[in-house]
């Protein structure tokens, strides 16, 4: 695809010129000797770059660059000048000029100054954002920040309307990330994200119903295609191959991304089975004598209690209040190391999360908590263990409560898609939010903020949601809160 230079001389024997020979160098050319028609062009379609002359009547070159820069303001210009005075080229350069150009032209140095602007251009234009992407990549390595800086950044660099990032799960493409403004069809991004997985390289379609361009290139994670990394752009946007090469390299990385995630999921896989094993052992070799342990220490405090030694019992309180603590981690290590199978029975989600906002409420009270229900009333009821979420959804709620410290507000949201039979749970908090280095480990086994934690609750809670087939993610931003969905499918999935 030619890469598009404006050109605007009064002098008509100039504009002929280069006309025809920025044609032979192969670049798509629009010349005119009228301002309002260079701003109108602008207006109509994206150049790459724009030539201009100083001394014109009644615009001059300085005032044209700034109003074409109002409309693209990341528009390169060279200001042409017979006048070629070191006052000139440091005033158009201080105004936003890229360089200047004497005339006459000597073809050597107008085809090397339009060489070096492009090249110059394209390299400011990425940098900044590769780099963003580069640090989001290998300093959090979360996955969904990973991606949402991948579709910002793409949004910047390619000019684009918007852009969303689509990842195949169980044979259906979801969005997980976008930038830019709403989409109005999202089928049409799903089905261009579809075809370019297919071909398996970047591929460019007309939008027929807005007269744009749609963008898509395939994310490839080991043997095959994961999801497709697109942009949508107006009429006035044609992509070029500078932007399908972008296109291209930022699809890397957010592949990255996807593949990071399951290279984790496959040695979080490996840790579960050898916890596991190590479950077993513990439950066989610690169970029994903590239970000794917790009957010896409560005969203890009857003996004492009868003797009338307050201060011994309540020490002996202590120590059988420590051995059920111990007793309470073998069992969610045991639990977690196998584990259940669900008893799937009707069940209303609804109900769960009450309960689960009520025994939260019971052991964190606090009269400045503000708990909103925010639930999809078309949400109906669905074959689910109720036990197992209750367990997970408990956990995430306690987890809110703690974080809000006794005061700020606790937001619990259902959105029902009887298209998907998907059902999202939402939880969000006002709290003080986590750091890039504990969201980065919020699902490591054992790795804990609180000090009396044991740093399985994550585990346990994603454990039970990945049982039914869903999925768990979690976003936070210190001192700005922290947010928990989890999408459940409605029925059971056949695997």
């Amino acid at each position: 695809m030619k890469q598009k230079i404006l050109v605007v001389d009064d002098d008509a024997a100039i504009l002929e010129v280069l006309e025809m020979r920025l044609s032979a160098m192969g670049f798509d050319v629009a010349a005119t000797s009228d301002p309002r028609k260079a701003l109108e062009a602008v207006e109509a379609s994206r150049f790459d770059l724009a030539l201009l002359d100083l001394r014109m009547v009644p615009t001059d070159g300085m005032r044209l660059m700034e109003a074409l820069h109002q409309r693209q303001p990341r528009l390169p210009v060279v200001i042409m000048t017979a006048h070629g005075t070191i006052q000139t080229a440091v005033e158009a350069v201080r105004r936003g000029a890229f360089d200047y150009i004497t005339k006459p032209f000597v073809n050597d140095e107008l085809r090397a100054k339009i060489a070096r602007t492009l090249a110059t251009r394209r390299w400011a234009r990425d940098r900044e954002r590769l780099l963003t992407v580069g640090q989001a990549l290998a300093s959090s390595g979360v996955m969904a920040r990973v991606l949402d800086s991948v579709a910002q950044a793409t949004v910047e660099a390619t000019d684009a309307d918007r852009c969303v990032v689509f990842q195949l799960e169980r044979g259906a493409l979801v969005p997980m990330a976008s930038a830019g403004s709403p989409p109005p069809s999202w089928e049409r991004l799903e089905a261009a994200a579809s075809a370019a997985m297919d071909k398996g390289v970047p591929l460019a379609v007309s939008d027929g119903a807005d007269g744009g361009t749609i963008v898509a290139s395939p994310l490839v994670v080991q043997h095959g295609p994961a999801g497709a990394l697109v942009i949508e752009t107006s009429v006035r946007l044609e992509p070029g191959d500078d932007d399908l090469e972008l296109l291209a390299l930022f699809s890397s990385q957010a592949a990255i991304a996807i593949r990071n995630t399951h290279d984790l999921e496959r040695l979080r896989s490996g840790a579960v089975a050898a916890l596991g094993r190590m479950a077993t052992q513990v439950a066989h070799e610690v169970k029994n004598p903590l239970a000794g342990l917790r009957l010896y220490a409560h005969h203890l405090e009857q003996r004492l209690a009868r003797a009338g030694d307050a201060e011994a019992k309540e020490l002996a309180g202590k120590i059988a209040g420590t051995v059920d603590d111990l007793a309470s981690v073998v069992a969610q290590i045991t639990a977690f190391g196998r584990p259940p199978e669900l008893h799937r029975t009707a069940t209303s989600l609804h109900a769960v999360l009450d309960e689960c906002l009520e025994l939260g409420r019971a052991r964190r009270p606090s009269e400045r908590v503000e708990i909103v229900r925010a639930y999809d009333q078309s949400c109906p009821q669905a074959m689910l263990d109720a036990r197992e979420l209750k367990k997970a959804f408990l956990n995430l709620v306690l987890n809110a409560l703690e974080a809000l410290d006794g005061a700020g507000k606790l937001t619990v949201a259902t959105e029902y898609s009887a298209a998907a039979g998907i059902v999202v749970v939402t939880i969000d908090d006002t709290g003080q939010g986590m750091t890039e280095e504990t969201l980065a480990r919020a699902f490591d086994l054992f790795f804990t903020t609180k000090a009396t934690g044991t740093g399985l609750g994550m585990s346990i809670a994603r454990s039970v949601i990945n049982l039914h087939a869903g999925e768990l993610t979690v976003s936070s931003h210190e001192n700005y809160g922290t947010r928990v969905q989890a999408r459940l499918p409605l029925e059971p999935v056949t695997k």
